[in-house]
């Protein structure tokens, strides 16, 4: 559930000043992210622009670092592998269709893709950046003959998806960059293209505390938040005990519709 005190609050004058005395080789970076943040949002008013803007500066170098805050290329394989080896043993199969929301360059994705039928993969992202690191990663796996589909988003209303088409929809480290809003926008929409016993898992930033935001692009919920959110657009909502478990500083929610609650794909 994150590491240290999961009532802090990372925006804190009191925690930057801590941080900042415990890791003062850290403090640059920090200070041109902070840099960039203002920049960017002043030139990008609204967020998923403001996001795109971020992934595009984030590729230039690395797409790896863009999808994990500069990991190897070994932690960046660790961590795929821990969310296809979980989505396997919660219930993903070869014939089930998924949907990948914040595909990235396919950290999870490649798996996912050789792990399913042909053409049951649809992976989404704001960033037309990542997604051709994303096609790079196609091909440096083999996966072309899988057939998946890699679309560039500019929401999440899922609009142009078809209505009860997928089994499993993912979204890892999405909302733990998305603002109050772009959450509810996922929320109202994504029921519509689940399909019957179908569920949505989501990770994010936790807190305990009050919810707060570092930058514009690191978001702290509280669990209760996010459940009752979901509530309020005909979804029930599952906190996954067993995700907390595995090393990530990550929680990790399971949605289902409210009316298919006696059946889902996975346990």
């Amino acid at each position: 559930m994150g590491a240290g005190d999961p009532a802090r609050n990372r925006s804190s004058l009191a925690h930057r000043v801590r941080y900042a005395l415990r890791h003062p080789r850290r403090v640059p970076a920090h200070a041109r992210r902070a840099l960039r943040d203002a920049r960017l949002r002043l030139l990008h008013r609204d967020h998923i622009s403001y996001y795109r803007a971020v992934m595009a500066s984030d590729s230039a170098r690395s797409a790896e670092a863009a999808v994990g805050h500069s990991p190897s290329r070994e932690q960046w394989a660790r961590i795929g592998r821990m969310q296809f080896d979980y989505l396997v043993r919660h219930g993903l199969e070869p014939h089930h269709r998924m949907l990948e929301i914040g595909c990235g360059n396919l950290r999870a994705g490649r798996l996912f893709i050789d792990h399913l039928e042909p053409g049951h993969y649809y992976g989404i992202d704001i960033s037309p950046h990542i997604l051709l690191a994303a096609q790079d990663t196609l091909v440096r796996e083999g996966l072309q003959a899988k057939l998946p589909h890699l679309t560039l988003a500019n929401d999440l209303t899922l609009a142009f998806l078809p209505e009860g088409h997928f089994d499993v929809v993912h979204a890892h480290s999405v909302f733990s960059h998305s603002p109050r809003h772009v959450i509810e926008e996922c929320f109202a929409h994504v029921g519509r293209v689940l399909a019957p016993g179908g569920f949505f898992d989501f990770t994010f930033d936790h807190t305990e505390g009050e919810e707060h935001q570092v930058l514009h692009e690191d978001f702290y919920y509280r669990t209760e938040t996010l459940i009752r959110l979901a509530a309020e657009h005909g979804l029930a909502a599952r906190f996954m005990d067993d995700w907390e478990e595995l090393p990530h500083r990550q929680s990790r929610i399971r949605l289902t519709a409210m009316s298919d609650r006696t059946r889902t794909v996975g346990p």
